[in-house]
C-alpha cells in the first residue's frame, strides 16, 4: 500500500511576518492571482508597475513596499516590444530608477500557448532557468484557444500555473478581462469566463472605472484586504505611470509604508554588496537627511555597520 505524505499541523512550517508579502498589502509571497478589469482600465499599466517594483525594490504605486525584491519575467502578448520598453521605462522613471538597473526579463516569443504541451514546457524551462520571484502573463485571452466559459477547459490550465508556482517558488500574476458593463457586480464575479478564475487567485487586484474615476480593489485568500483606492494616470513628459490620488491623509491611512529604519534594513538585507548613502536614499525614496538620521540610530543600536564601500547589516555575532 502506498500512502500519501502527511504531517501534523503543528509541525508545518510557519511563515515569518516579514516574508508574507511579495508587495506589502497588494500581493502575497508566491501568490497566484489576477489583475482584472474591463478594457481601458489600465491593467497593462498596473501589471508592469508591480513588475518594476519587484525588480527594483521601489514601492509599488509609490506607496507599497517590496520587502525582498528579485527577478521578474514578463510576457506581454498584446504589445509590441518597443511599447513594452517604453511603458516599463516610464514606470521605472516614476519609481526613481533606471530601466538599465531592472532585473526584469521580457519573453520575446511572438506567441505563447499554455494549452499546448510544447509551449507550456518551454515556459517551465524558462522559469526554472531564470528563477523569477514574479511571473507576469498579460493577458489570459492570448495565452490559449480554450473555451474560457468551460470549467473543464480552464481548470487544467490554471492548475498548470499553480504547479509552476509550487515547483519554482514564483508568484504568478495573470492579467484578465472583466465582462463589459459589469460595474454593478462584485469585482471577482465580474471576471469574464469560468468562475474557476476567481476561485484560483491567492491575491487578486481589480480595476474598475466609473466615469473618470478609476478604483483599485484588493482581495486576498489569507489576509484582510484594504479599502478601495482611487488611482489616476500621471504623465511626466512622455512617460506615464499610475499613482494613488486623494488627500495625503487618505493615502497615508490606506497604504502606510513601513518605518524608515525597517525599510533601510530590508534594502540592506537583499543588497548584494554594501550600499552607499545615495543608494539607500533612492531605495527608500526619502530625503538624504532622513536616511542619515535613521542610519545614525541604527549604527548606535548596532544594527548596521559602515564599511569603506557603504553600509551593511551588522553581524550579530560580532
Amino acid at each position: 500500500m502506498s500512502l500519501l505524505p502527511v504531517a501534523r499541523a503543528c509541525d508545518l512550517a510557519e511563515i515569518p511576518v516579514e516574508r508574507r508579502w511579495l508587495i506589502d498589502q497588494l500581493w502575497s509571497e508566491q501568490a497566484v492571482g489576477i489583475v482584472g478589469g474591463e478594457p481601458k482600465c489600465f491593467k497593462s499599466f498596473l501589471a508592469p508597475d508591480l513588475a518594476v517594483s519587484v525588480a527594483s525594490g521601489a514601492p509599488a504605486l509609490r506607496r507599497f513596499a517590496v520587502p525582498r525584491p528579485g527577478r521578474v519575467l514578463l510576457f506581454a502578448a498584446e504589445d509590441a516590444l518597443q511599447v513594452v520598453r517604453e511603458r516599463v521605462s516610464g514606470i521605472a522613471s516614476a519609481c526613481g530608477v533606471g530601466i538599465e538597473s531592472l532585473d526584469l526579463h521580457v519573453i520575446t516569443a511572438p506567441t505563447l500557448r499554455l494549452d499546448l504541451r510544447d509551449d507550456a514546457a518551454r515556459l517551465d524551462d524558462t522559469v526554472a532557468a531564470l528563477r523569477p520571484r514574479l511571473l507576469v502573463l498579460d493577458p489570459f485571452v492570448r495565452l490559449h484557444r480554450i473555451d474560457e466559459n468551460a470549467s473543464a477547459d480552464v481548470a487544467p490550465l490554471l492548475a498548470s500555473l499553480r504547479e509552476l508556482q509550487r515547483k519554482h517558488g514564483t508568484a504568478v500574476l495573470l492579467v484578465h478581462h472583466s465582462r463589459k458593463g459589469s460595474a454593478a457586480s462584485r469585482p471577482g464575479q465580474a471576471l469574464r469566463g469560468s468562475s474557476e478564475l476567481h476561485a484560483w487567485g491567492d491575491s487578486n487586484l481589480y480595476l474598475r472605472r466609473n466615469g473618470e474615476r478609476l478604483t483599485l480593489s484588493v482581495e486576498h485568500r489569507a489576509a484582510p484586504a484594504m479599502a478601495d483606492l482611487a488611482l489616476g494616470l500621471r504623465a511626466e513628459g512622455d512617460h506615464l505611470a499610475l499613482e494613488i490620488v486623494g488627500s495625503p491623509a487618505t493615502i497615508e491611512a490606506a497604504s502606510p509604508l513601513p518605518a524608515l529604519p525597517d525599510r533601510i534594513c530590508s534594502a540592506l538585507a537583499v543588497a548584494p554588496h554594501a550600499m552607499s548613502l545615495d543608494d539607500l536614499r533612492a531605495a527608500c525614496r526619502v530625503r538624504k537627511s532622513a536616511v542619515c538620521a535613521a542610519l545614525a540610530d541604527l549604527a548606535r543600536a548596532g544594527t548596521v555597520a559602515r564599511l569603506d564601500g557603504g553600509y551593511v547589516l551588522a553581524d550579530p555575532r560580532a
